[in-house]
């Protein structure tokens, strides 16, 4: 049930390691940078509630409840994957990255109901690690790709005419046959377990318009259990720490420690395939460390476990900012992937177990709210506080983004977590 997400990964994975050396290959500027990543986040927050909402409310025979999104989403990112490194203006490529990230989740934000209608509680924990696993698998390969392909088969990592390397493309194209097969692996290959009530879910249906729909997805907000109102707040910063490294880390890299800044030339170009290697190697770490962390939630709390995770993400993007040897990013990375092993699992896993099972795919679409809400505030904020007060050098994006994991961290002290039973919410 979780092999679709290695799939899924390569998609978010080449996003996260490319779109911004994409955006600056065809002229943005740093500055610029958060607000053209602002697509990602603005149809995060359209698209995940509706999608939760409405994916509660299928079910076909054959197809099931979560499945039938799954392939909708595979087939339209792919699409999207192999357009994305042929934009050859800025703007396609940001309506390219508009629909990389709407069909992205189309699919994904059925899977994590997925597991939570699948698995019991006692298992839950077990179940995201295993998603969290795949998620590191797939976002490895993906985000190693450019550097496979110039250091091991020779293809070209700059573009003789000032466009998207061959070697960004072909990770693309790999990316988007990999996608499409692992996610259409789990629809083909994993059963459903039906409602209780058949006919009660279609008369259902036959009375939720598109709009009851719309507008229900988004009163949820105000609906939430209050576990989940303390882990909005831990999601937020967390978020918003992911989201200033996904966007600045290739600025930082490239200026900060290759001190390049001509996108074309040849030592820009390894410094950002030198940061896909980053990225492999953050998540590996992660699917290597989702395993422990049941583990260490076992012998702790889940909770305890997450701040641990946070804080040492902290540490590990704020080191970035002392290296000079960009060998030594890769200790940074095993800082990062701890923290993103447990962003992908514990706040799930917490969440899972105090929601209605005939509720999971809508709460987990509200609860979504609060990764895409920091993103959309780091894309209005970040560009404007490194230009007015840090001369627009990236790195220091890296340090917001580690003090942002801080508080993260400490705001996990807050949250009840209900392991034993379940919160009742209508």
């Amino acid at each position: 049930m979780s092999f679709g997400f290695l799939g899924i990964q390569f998609g978010f994975a080449l996003q996260n390691a490319n779109v911004s050396r994409i955006f600056e290959t065809l002229g943005a500027s740093k500055d610029e940078l958060p607000i053209l990543w602002l697509a990602a986040p603005v149809t995060g927050l359209l698209i995940q509630p509706i999608i939760g909402y409405y994916s509660d409310r299928t079910w076909h025979k054959k197809w099931g409840r979560r499945r039938p999104f799954f392939a909708i989403g595979a087939i339209l990112a792919t699409i999207a994957l192999f357009t994305m490194p042929n934009s050859t203006a800025l703007w396609m490529a940001v309506i390219m990255l508009w629909l990389m990230d709407a069909s992205i989740n189309i699919s994904m934000e059925p899977f994590r109901a997925f597991v939570g209608d699948m698995l019991p509680n006692e298992q839950r924990t077990s179940g995201f690690a295993m998603q969290s696993f795949f998620i590191g698998i797939g976002a490895v390969v993906a985000s190693a790709l450019p550097y496979i392909f110039t250091n091991w088969f020779g293809i070209s990592n700059i573009a003789t005419d000032g466009g998207i390397p061959d070697a960004v493309k072909w990770s693309f194209y790999v990316g988007g046959i990999a996608y499409f097969s692992a996610v259409m692996w789990t629809v083909f290959n994993t059963e459903e377990y039906p409602p209780d009530d058949v006919e009660k879910l279609k008369l259902e249906n036959a009375q939720t318009g598109v709009f009851t729909g719309l507008a229900e997805s988004f009163i949820g907000i105000f609906k939430m259990p209050k576990t989940m109102v303390q882990l909005a707040f831990v999601q937020f910063f967390s978020w918003f720490a992911l989201f200033a490294m996904w966007i600045y880390t290739t600025s930082a890299v490239t200026s900060h420690v290759y001190g390049a800044t001509d996108t074309t030339s040849a030592l820009y170009n390894e410094g950002a395939n030198w940061v896909g290697i980053c990225f492999a190697i953050y998540n590996g770490i992660a699917a290597v460390v989702a395993f422990l962390l049941p583990v260490i939630a076992k012998k702790t709390s889940r909770r305890i476990t997450h701040l641990l995770a946070l804080f040492i993400g902290g540490l590990g993007l704020i080191s970035i900012y002392f290296i000079t040897d960009p060998n030594m990013l890769l200790v940074s990375m095993v800082g990062i992937g701890i923290a993103w092993a447990s962003i992908l699992s514990m706040p799930y896993a917490i969440l899972s177990s105090i929601l209605p099972a005939k509720k999971m795919g809508y709460y987990m679409g509200v609860f979504n709210f609060f990764i895409v809400i920091p993103q959309i505030v780091a894309a209005g904020i970040l560009g404007f506080m490194l230009k007015s007060f840090f001369n627009n050098d990236a790195i220091y994006a890296m340090i917001i983004g580690g003090v942002s994991f801080f508080i993260a961290g400490l705001l996990c002290l807050i949250v009840h977590d209900n392991e034993n039973s379940v919160e009742s919410t209508e």
